[in-house]
């Protein structure tokens, strides 16, 4: 009688559990599943409920050269900063993994520091820093390190976690067999560690699309990222362009998230 009794109190909790964490899923998801809503309301101001299913916004948002030239701008920060932190990222990983010793520890995080420093303050501390080196913000080249330092950590934490999960005989049986330092790092290390790069560099690219704090500390004279546009758009307008926008964001940070699922698989993921 205890043993079923028991039984049916678990399966009371286990239910609750589940309806409590489906509550905090919704609460958490329905901002997004708004904003994309509201991107399709045919009415006039960022209202809900809808007035009707229209996409008006979305032409008005391709149409817009202001909201275009940001777009591009974004995609250009995005894509250098994803590069670069390709290689530097890539090279940081394999030294932390395999040459690091000592102040291994000591290494990872200063590696992982643009992650646990305020967004905020590392702008700050970028903008000063420009300053003092008499480059301010006449040119895109402080924006641009702000990004890289910033995304770093995603591409160093990604590779680091595939190498840590590389089985390193592959490498001395290739080595073995004759193979150089660098044929060894192409044909049997760089396949292995790939899929960490690839996500790395998919985060790096999303995180850089949507910065808006070291954008709009570092940014340089008549240029704006999209989204420093769409906050200075929102300062006089209350239209569903704003949705419009917001819901492109969405929709690249899930096609993002879809892309490493299909090529990587989201559960090879383990840090």
């Amino acid at each position: 009688m205890t043993s079923t009794t028991s039984g049916v109190e678990k399966t009371i909790w286990d239910r609750l559990f589940t309806v409590l964490v489906a509550a905090i899923y919704i609460f958490l998801m329905f901002p997004i599943v708004l904003v994309v809503l509201l991107s399709f309301n045919s009415g006039e101001f960022l209202a809900f409920p809808l007035e009707g299913f229209s996409l008006r916004w979305f032409e008005a948002l391709f149409s817009n050269k202001r909201f275009l030239d940001a777009t591009l701008y974004s995609i250009q920060i995005a894509a250098t900063s994803t590069i670069v932190n390709a290689v530097i990222g890539t090279l940081a990983a394999i030294y932390v993994a395999r040459h690091a010793t000592v102040a291994r520890d000591y290494i990872r995080l200063i590696m992982t520091a643009p992650l646990l420093v305020p967004e905020i303050l590392t702008a700050i501390a970028l903008l000063f820093y420009f300053y003092e080196i008499r480059i301010g913000t006449d040119y895109s080249i402080g924006i641009q390190i702000g990004h890289i330092v910033v995304t770093f950590p995603y591409v160093f934490l990604n590779v680091s976690s595939a190498l840590f999960n590389f089985d390193r005989s592959q490498e001395e049986a290739a080595r073995s067999l004759g193979a150089g330092g660098w044929m060894t790092f192409r044909r049997v290390t760089l396949p292995a560690i790939k899929p960490g790069i690839i996500t790395g560099c998919l985060f790096a690219f999303v995180i850089s699309f949507d910065i808006f704090n070291i954008s709009l500390l570092l940014k340089s004279l008549g240029s704006n990222t999209l989204p420093l546009e769409l906050f200075d758009y929102l300062r006089f307008n209350f239209d569903p362009t704003a949705a419009a926008i917001a819901s492109l964001s969405i929709f690249m940070t899930f096609a993002a998230i879809l892309i490493i699922d299909r090529t990587v698989g989201l559960r090879s993921l383990r840090f």
